[in-house]
């Protein structure tokens, strides 16, 4: 890897400096503890989603250039297109991140959107925005699969 390149593997857990969570033998799903567990984990997410996109905004600012050779333009515009396509998926996951801080605030955190039921925290730790439990999220994969193809 060529140096002042960074790699971009560290997980949510490490990107928020928390271990994975070790509930106590009897402690209450969704405490006020897990709830800070997760509002650090989701917090350090959005920065680094953040940090992207004034990354994303500098480069293009820095970069842009009316090159005289269309082949030199096109590839240009195709790298600007896809870090465009990019941060707009990441602009979608900000709004989710920010809709599960709230959910958190509303004391809401956690429970299975459909069903009801608790989540897990090993499944919020993977996906802290996870509004369903697997079970529910698998049934409505199958059935979209179904629907769509």
């Amino acid at each position: 890897m060529p140096e002042g390149k960074t790699t971009k593997t560290l997980g949510l857990l490490a990107l928020a400096g928390v271990a994975p969570y070790q509930p106590a033998v009897g402690e209450e799903y969704m405490n006020s503890k897990q709830l800070e567990h997760f509002r650090r984990i989701l917090d350090a997410w959005r920065q680094q989603l953040r940090e992207e996109v004034d990354r994303t905004k500098n480069h293009m600012a820095d970069e842009a250039a009316n090159f005289p050779d269309p082949v030199d333009r096109a590839a240009q515009e195709e790298e600007f297109s896809l870090e465009l396509r990019a941060r707009d998926r990441e602009r979608k996951l900000l709004k989710k991140i920010e809709k599960t801080l709230q959910q958190i605030e509303d004391d809401d955190f956690g429970f299975c959107d459909t069903c009801g039921i608790e989540i897990g925290i090993k499944r919020l730790e993977a996906r802290p925005t996870a509004d369903m439990c697997i079970d529910c999220k698998t049934l409505a994969e199958i059935k979209e699969k179904q629907l769509g193809g």
